[in-house]
């Protein structure tokens, strides 16, 4: 039997839609925008794809991870402490000890970079963490690509144990030591990305299963070679102006802005209309109010270099709704040569499975000038294992 500690933090994710980039100290800006919880939906896409095998749950009461444990069937668990109304960063402190008290053997939390600090202060490398996806951005490694690859290594390590256990009859799961790390989100909100290292957590991995770290290049390569992109996708918008291209975060698309004389909000979603500014650090509401009437659209987007997050990570603005309007075969991915060669998964986590699915098992990434290339795409087919596949 298995011990795992299991919390959700009910806020996470919860300014990602409404182009907040993040929730830590603006949550009542992000409710008043609209905002709603996410978390649990994830946390509960991954429990209900969990064997029901040997696993003891123990968590917290409520939000925290009852109601997500008792939703989905489960009653294998115990309820070790009880969080207050409002949950907070000190709830998720006193929860960690509480398991650490009741030796489980994996931390599997529903969050984001923020959580995953906080239990990687508490925790240290005394114990494997595994986090679901609900964050905004989630640079650490410490993080499943998607919530039924989460499920997947729970499951893989309930059937095999950890690496090298004797008499397993199985490799097992290997125990890597991978990076937790969380961003300046005031910095982030004004343009900058500002990432602090805290440390080496312990954390399960298997290839295809879990995100690696952010990783930015900045070499003279990279620079000429996200010109021939820019160059590339200015001429595709210059000769269609009359549909609206929405563009992503990150250097490239803003390569691509620049090409128009247009400042692009670095961390955020801008859009152009008959090569004019037609928006700018767009949310989840401005980009639906621009695609009313049947508006044709496209989105330009880069991948995260090395993490290889198409759609699912500092993307949330680009919700379900606004992706189903735009059509899957309207995504235009560019990335450099560089990014696309050191990032060895590319995988898209929209928050609903069969949208990401339709996408296929291959992407199509502009690389350069009239130069494109396809990866294959990382896509979970259940919760044992993800469908990978290299052209």
């Amino acid at each position: 039997m298995i011990r795992v500690g299991f919390l959700i933090n009910p806020i996470a994710g919860m300014g990602g839609t409404v182009g907040l980039k993040g929730t830590d100290g603006v949550l009542a800006e992000a409710l008043r925008r609209g905002a709603v919880p996410g978390a649990a939906k994830r946390a509960k896409t991954a429990l209900s794809l969990i064997d029901g095998g040997p696993v003891h749950f123990f968590t917290c009461s409520g939000a925290m991870g009852e109601d997500a444990l008792r939703e989905t069937g489960i009653t294998s668990f115990t309820v070790v402490y009880r969080g207050s109304e409002m949950t907070s960063e000190q709830d998720t402190r006193v929860a960690c000890r509480a398991f650490i008290e009741n030796n489980v053997e994996l931390v599997l939390f529903c969050g984001g970079d923020g959580t995953a600090r906080v239990i990687y202060e508490e925790a240290g490398d005394r114990l494997p963490v595994l986090g679901i996806p609900a964050g905004v951005k989630m640079y650490s490694a410490v993080f499943a690509v998607t919530p039924a690859a989460a499920a997947g290594l729970v499951n893989a390590i309930t059937r095999d144990g950890w690496s090298g256990r004797p008499g397993s009859g199985h490799t097992g799961v290997l125990l890597r030591d991978t990076e937790v790390v969380d961003v300046d989100e005031d910095a982030y909100r004004n343009g900058e990305l500002r990432t602090r290292l805290f440390g080496f957590a312990k954390s399960p991995g298997l290839p295809g299963f879990v995100q690696g770290t952010k990783q930015v290049w900045e070499e003279r390569e990279e620079e000429r070679a996200k010109d021939d992109i820019a160059r590339f996708v200015y001429e595709i918008i210059s000769a269609t102006p009359e549909i609206l291209y929405i563009l992503g975060p990150g250097t490239t698309t803003s390569a691509v802005m620049q090409k128009f004389g247009v400042e692009k909000t670095l961390l955020g979603f801008d859009a152009l209309k008959d090569c004019r500014p037609a928006g700018r650090d767009l949310n989840e509401k401005d980009m639906l109010a621009l695609l009313e009437r049947g508006q044709k659209a496209r989105l330009v987007i880069s991948i995260i270099g090395a993490q290889g997050s198409v759609l699912g990570r500092g993307t949330q603005q680009v919700s379900p709704d606004v992706l189903k309007r735009i059509g899957v075969e309207n995504v235009i991915v560019v990335a450099t040569p560089h990014k696309v060669r050191e990032t060895p998964l590319i995988f898209i986590d929209t928050g609903d499975t069969a949208l990401d699915r339709s996408f296929g098992n291959y992407i199509r990434i502009i690389t350069g000038y009239h130069i494109a290339q396809r990866k294959g795409l990382g896509l979970p087919s259940g919760p044992e294992r993800p469908e990978m596949t290299d052209p």
